[in-house]
C-alpha cells in the first residue's frame, strides 16, 4: 500500500497545503537542500545504492513485511530523493504525503544506520524533510500545538509559571508526610545538582518529582530545581524542524543553570530531551562545548548506587526486561551503564533480542507520539515487531528510562494484550531503597 492509499486526514496538514504553490515549495526546498544541508546530504544522495538492506532495520518495515514503501530507502525515495530529483518542483499534495511519512512513519531512531553498508543516516535526512515541512507550515496539528506551547510558555504543556511552582510545592508537601526533613529547593545558587525534568511530569506524572526528591534527600545531594522559564528540558521544536525555537529553548536551559551557578545538570528519565541538550540544541547555537556539564539520570543513578549513597537492601525479585531508549543508547552509549543499574536493582533480568544499539524503537520517539490521535493506529500497527520481541521475554515488567518510550510501549502492550507493565528506574529505586528517617 502506497502513501497515497493510506493518507490520514489531519486538520493542519489539510489547511497548510491548501495555501502552497509549486513556486513556494521549490523556494523552501532549495533553501534547505542547497543552503542548510550542504555536502552531507549530497554525499548521502550520491552514495545510497537503493540496495534495501535497511529494510530489516526499521520496525515499520518489519511490521509491514512485503511493503517497500515502509523501508527506510522507500521513505527516502518518496521524500528527500524525490525532492532532489525534481529540484523541489513537487505538488502540494506530494508535500502532504511527505509530511505524513516524515512525521508519523519514521521515529528517526537511526537503527537503519547500523544496517546500511555505507552508513547513511536516514534519521538526519528525515529531519531535513521535517525542516522543509516546518518552513512550509505543513506540520501535524497536535505536535504543532506542542511546539507553539514551547514558543508561548517555554514548556510543552502550557504550564504557567505559578502552576509549575505550585506543583513543586505540592510534591514537597506530599513527600514531607513520609520524609519530614525533605525539601525541594528552588533556585538555590551554587548547588551541586540542578535537577531538570520534562513538562509532562508536573502535568501528568507528578509522582516522579516526589520520587526524585526522596532519592535526592536520602542520598544527601546538594540540589535545586529551577523556579522560572527554562525548567522544561523537552523539545518538540527539535522534532518539528523549528530549529530557531529549539535554539531559544536550549539557550534558556543553559542560561538558567549558569545563572544559578550549579556544578552540573542532571536530566530526568527522558531520551529526546537529553539529546536536544547535549547534542542538537547546543550545536545549533554554535557552542564549542556544554556551558554546564550534563548527565542523564541513568549515569546519575549509577553514581548513587555504586558510591553507596543509595543502598538497596533487597533487589526486585520478579523477572524484568530492559528497553534501550534510542537517544541514550544508539545516540549516547549508555547501554552498559543502564544494565549495571538494572542489575543492581533487579534479581532476574531477561534480555530482549535484539538489544543495546540494535534495540527496536518504542515507535513513540522522534515526536511521532506527539502527532496525536489521528496517527495512533499507525504507531501501533508499525510496531508489531516490538510487541513480538516483548512477548518473547515472558516477563511482566519492562524497565524503560524514557517518558516517550513508556507511552509507546504502553500503547503496544495494551493493543497486543501483552499483560506487561512499564517502570522507570526511579520507580524501582524509590520502591527498593533504604529510607532511614522516613515515617
Amino acid at each position: 500500500m502506497g502513501i497515497a492509499e493510506r493518507k490520514i486526514e489531519d486538520a493542519n496538514l489539510l489547511k497548510a497545503v491548501a495555501a502552497l504553490t509549486p513556486d513556494k515549495i521549490q523556494q523552501v526546498v532549495r533553501s534547505v537542500t542547497k543552503g542548510e544541508a550542504g555536502a552531507r546530504l549530497a554525499v548521502y544522495h550520491e552514495t545510497c545504492m537503493r540496495c534495501g538492506m535497511c529494510a530489516e532495520a526499521c520496525h515499520f518495515s518489519l511490521s509491514h513485511k512485503g511493503d517497500p514503501t515502509y523501508t527506510p530507502v522507500g521513505k527516502m525515495e518518496q521524500t528527500m530523493w524525490r525532492l532532489l530529483r525534481t529540484d523541489g518542483r513537487v505538488t502540494p499534495d506530494e508535500i502532504y504525503n511527505m509530511a505524513q511519512i516524515a512525521f508519523t512513519e519514521c521515529n528517526m531512531c537511526k537503527r537503519c544506520v547500523h544496517f546500511c553498508p555505507v552508513g547513511i543516516d536516514t534519521g538526519y535526512i528525515i529531519s531535513l524533510v521535517r525542516r522543509i515541512c516546518h518552513l512550509l507550515g505543513v506540520v501535524p496539528m497536535y505536535i504543532l500545538d506542542t511546539a507553539h506551547s514551547h514558543s508561548a510558555t517555554m514548556n510543552q504543556m502550557w504550564v504557567k509559571e505559578d502552576e509549575w511552582i505550585d506543583s513543586l510545592m505540592w510534591q514537597e508537601d506530599e513527600a514531607r508526610d513520609e520524609f519530614p526533613k525533605l525539601r525541594i529547593p528552588l533556585d538555590k545558587e551554587g548547588s551541586d545538582v540542578l535537577y531538570s525534568v520534562i513538562a509532562p511530569e508536573p502535568k501528568f506524572r507528578t509522582q516522579l518529582i516526589y520520587q526524585a526528591a526522596a532519592i535526592m534527600n536520602q542520598a544527601g545531594i546538594d540540589w535545586t530545581m529551577p523556579a522560572g522559564p527554562g525548567w522544561d528540558n523537552s523539545d518538540m521544536c527539535m522534532m518539528t524542524g523549528n530549529l530557531e525555537m529549539m535554539g531559544r529553548l536550549k539557550r534558556a536551559h543553559y542560561e538558567m543553570a549558569q545563572r544559578l551557578r550549579v556544578k552540573r545538570i542532571v536530566m530526568g528519565e527522558c531520551g529526546h530531551a537529553f539529546r536536544s541538550v547535549y547534542d542538537t540544541g547546543n550545536r545549533w547555537l554554535g557552542f564549542k562545548d556544554w556551558p554546564v556539564p550534563i548527565v542523564h539520570s541513568v549515569e546519575f543513578f549509577w553514581e548513587l548506587l555504586t558510591t553507596g549513597k543509595i543502598k538497596i537492601p533487597q533487589k526486585f525479585q520478579k523477572p524484568v526486561t530492559i528497553h534501550d531508549p534510542c537517544n541514550i543508547t544508539r545516540g549516547y552509549g549508555l547501554m552498559e551503564k543502564l544494565r549495571e543499574v538494572v542489575h543492581m536493582l533487579c534479581e532476574n533480568v531477561v534480555e530482549m533480542t535484539p538489544n543495546r544499539e540494535h534495540t527496536i524503537c518504542c515507535c513513540a520517539g522522534g515526536g511521532v507520539i506527539n502527532c496525536g490521535p489521528p496517527f495512533k493506529g499507525t504507531r501501533v500497527a508499525g510496531n508489531k515487531v516490538k510487541a513480538d520481541v516483548l512477548a518473547a521475554t515472558g516477563v511482566e515488567y519492562v524497565i524503560a528510562p524514557c517518558h516517550n518510550c513508556h507511552g509507546g510501549l504502553e500503547d503496544i502492550i495494551s493493543h497486543y494484550k501483552l499483560g506487561m507493565h512499564t517502570k522507570f528506574i526511579g520507580d524501582l529505586i524509590f520502591e527498593l531503597m533504604e529510607k532511614p528517617g522516613a515515617e
